[in-house]
């Protein structure tokens, strides 16, 4: 029988494509389970991913239980059921709609569909990683645009487009800095747009933005544009451990992604349990007073201790300080709190607190109090 010591094997280690060794793997918060295994602490609270601190809705709890002897089955790839409760819950047709393994799936889809190595890809500085990471995964060219106070200037994207750009990626509110583009600058921005340029709107904090102003952007979708919005049951929903994430888009663009996902890419347990907390509304409303409560609550202990915050839409707040960001994480992290750095998004001096329960928020504070 043959078998491998019959020859001298010379290992050589196959490289990547050029673009891949230019991506740093994606670090998220820390897990609480990491804490627990490196420095023996059991108290622990986590306000570094922007999850609900309230906690996923308690129908979609029952949803999970009632499907878990289910899990042997592969899942409704096509998502029929979730699919047509989201668009009743828009007002558009399913044939809109496309799931994905969280939102972070859609906006990859959206690059290995569209973004070809000769393409450029328009996104700010300071914004959500996943921009950079997909762009490089199809070997194109980033332009990446400065933000202006901690905000998109729709006004320089625009004017950064070429005969190349393919794509530009919007988050709304943004990540990590909490900001928000208005109705009237996405307004004027559309209107400056070519119509062969596919625009993203990332609106993973939708259902947290409670201003006037804020744009919604179905029209530009229902009117056929080239236009995406990518949304997700991880944020206000409470879901984030089970990856529910979905595109709007017209029908054609929606027929082309689902060339490129992935078969079963949306768990079975985690579409009953999307279908369930969409119906809680109650619930969503508990979390964006919860939510309301809170912002108040630091922004004055922030004042108080005279701090430099941007403000900010979603659940989550962008702290400058006066020293590196990771020296006060570290700091915090000994104390059973797990913030999120931020110098990967060019705010070396700052860090990202998730807005947590009342008493979570008391307990951020006291520890930050003494960290300084």
């Amino acid at each position: 029988m043959y078998t491998l010591t019959q020859r001298k094997i010379k290992v050589v280690m196959l490289k990547p494509k050029p673009s891949i060794e230019t991506i740093q793997p994606y670090q998220g918060g820390k897990p609480i389970e990491e804490v627990q295994r490196e420095l023996g602490i059991t108290d622990i609270i986590k306000l570094a991913s922007n999850e609900n601190s309230l906690g996923p809705s308690p129908l979609a709890l029952q949803a999970i239980a009632e499907r878990a002897g289910q899990v042997h089955l592969y899942p409704d790839g096509n998502a029929f059921y979730l699919k047509n409760d989201l668009a009743a819950h828009l007002g558009i047709s399913a044939e809109h709609l496309i799931l994905g393994n969280g939102s972070n799936d859609v906006l990859q889809l959206i690059a290995e569909a569209y973004v070809a190595p000769d393409d450029e890809v328009i996104y700010a500085a300071g914004a959500f990683v996943v921009y950079s990471l997909v762009t490089k995964l199809c070997s194109a060219t980033a332009v990446v645009v400065p933000m202006q106070h901690d905000t998109h200037d729709l006004s320089a994207m625009t004017a950064a487009i070429t005969d190349k750009t393919k794509v530009i990626f919007v988050a709304n509110p943004n990540n990590p800095t909490g900001t928000m583009v208005t109705a009237d600058e996405t307004a004027a921005f559309m209107e400056q747009v070519p119509d062969d340029v596919l625009v993203v709107f990332d609106e993973a904090y939708y259902e947290y933005v409670l201003r006037s102003d804020y744009p919604q952007t179905l029209p530009y979708v229902l009117a056929g544009r080239n236009f995406i919005i990518t949304r997700t049951f991880s944020k206000i929903y409470g879901l984030a451990g089970l990856r529910i994430g979905y595109g709007i888009a017209p029908p054609a663009l929606i027929e082309t992604l689902n060339r490129v996902r992935q078969p079963f890419n949306c768990s079975l347990v985690g579409q009953a349990a999307a279908r369930a907390a969409l119906k809680d509304t109650a619930h969503v409303k508990k979390s964006q007073t919860s939510n309301i409560a809170g912002k108040a609550f630091l922004y004055e202990a922030f004042d108080d201790m005279g701090f430099r915050y941007t403000e900010t839409e979603g659940n989550f707040i962008m702290l400058h300080l006066a020293q590196l960001g990771t020296d006060i994480a570290d700091g915090l992290l000994q104390k059973g709190i797990i913030v999120r750095p931020i110098g990967g998004y060019g705010y070396p001096n700052a860090i990202r607190v998730t807005i947590g329960t009342q008493q979570e928020n008391e307990r951020f504070v006291r520890a930050l109090r003494g960290n300084l």
